[in-house]
């Protein structure tokens, strides 16, 4: 059964930056994907998640590129943003009859620009980029709906904050 995947879509200058460390950084055998801000890991194909996210009325978001951490197999950035996990928490809720134990945990908005690595290679990107990190604000302009492909993902539908 086809699943979707929903993330949240940021501006197109740090979407660039983040794509850029990816490709320099993600294992290229793995690396079917732009980088991303994922909401929700797995949500079934129906109607109701549509009108869930039809019903999502928000102004863009500003949120904080508030850290850089060592995942240990990956480096991430994580994101903080209160209006962000208020969409989250909002979604969740209407979402909470189909939520995987994956999306039932704690929110932790993150884009990972290296997975599925050695340790030692997590640790060395790590240990290059963080001296240099400072935090540093993204927009967030809605959200993306992607059906999952056991691999790629195709996009399906773009909901702007409005």
């Amino acid at each position: 059964m086809s699943t979707f995947i929903l993330t949240a879509r940021i501006d197109e200058i740090h979407q660039s930056f983040f794509d850029d460390l990816r490709n320099m950084h993600f294992p290229k055998e793995r690396n079917f994907l732009r980088a991303h801000l994922t909401l929700f890991h797995t949500l079934p194909k129906t109607a109701e998640i549509l009108e869930a996210l039809q019903s999502v009325e928000k102004q863009p978001i500003v949120a904080t590129v508030s850290s850089l951490k060592n995942i240990g197999h990956g480096v991430a950035y994580f994101i903080s943003s209160e209006q962000l996990e208020n969409v989250h928490r909002k979604l969740k809720k209407n979402f909470e009859q189909y939520l995987s134990l994956q999306d039932l945990q704690k929110f932790k908005p993150h884009i990972t620009i290296q997975n599925k690595v050695r340790s030692d290679q997590a640790k060395a990107l790590f240990d290059q980029l963080n001296p240099s990190f400072e935090p540093f604000e993204i927009t967030i302009s809605g959200l993306d709906l992607w059906l999952y492909l056991n691999g790629p993902w195709e996009h399906t539908k773009y909901f702007p904050f409005s």
